[in-house]
């Protein structure tokens, strides 16, 4: 098992080996299924990839940053549509679609002097949906 420590960190930076801390099969008290353990310990995930999927679910904890997810998922919108669709200024939509082109959530497509976004790939479309799904709103 790994431990992180709670610091907030720059997206995309993984962990040095002395902020990790791993914990041995000899620091287990007792291991009941221990083929179990051994395929999981032979599919580790790396400390940089923990950090990205950690920064993905991170963006759609704000609840701001999901309706606009949420608005994406359906049109391709520039930023003074989606600040109509939530009643927000084009200001504060455009810092949050910042922080989601940063993390791949979303892109943006120049058209003349618009930009328009939409969500990132199918992947991003997905993952969405399948929240969406989980909770039984979709």
């Amino acid at each position: 098992m790994v431990y992180f420590p709670l610091a907030r960190r720059a997206p995309y930076v993984p962990l040095l080996p002395e902020e990790v801390e791993v914990m041995t099969l000899q620091d287990t008290p007792e291991i009941i299924d221990p083929a179990a353990v051994r395929r999981v310990q032979e599919h580790p995930i790396d400390a940089k990839l923990t950090a990205q999927v950690a920064d993905i679910f991170k963006a759609l904890a704000d609840p701001t940053r999901v309706r606009i997810v949420h608005a994406l998922s359906h049109a391709e919108l520039c930023v003074g549509d989606i600040a109509a669709v939530l009643s927000m200024s084009e200001s504060a939509v455009s810092h949050q679609l910042r922080l989601l082109r940063g993390l791949r959530v979303v892109r943006a497509r120049r058209d003349g002097k618009l930009v328009f976004y939409a969500l990132d790939d199918e992947h991003v479309t997905r993952l969405f949906q399948l929240s969406l799904e989980h909770l039984g709103h979709a």
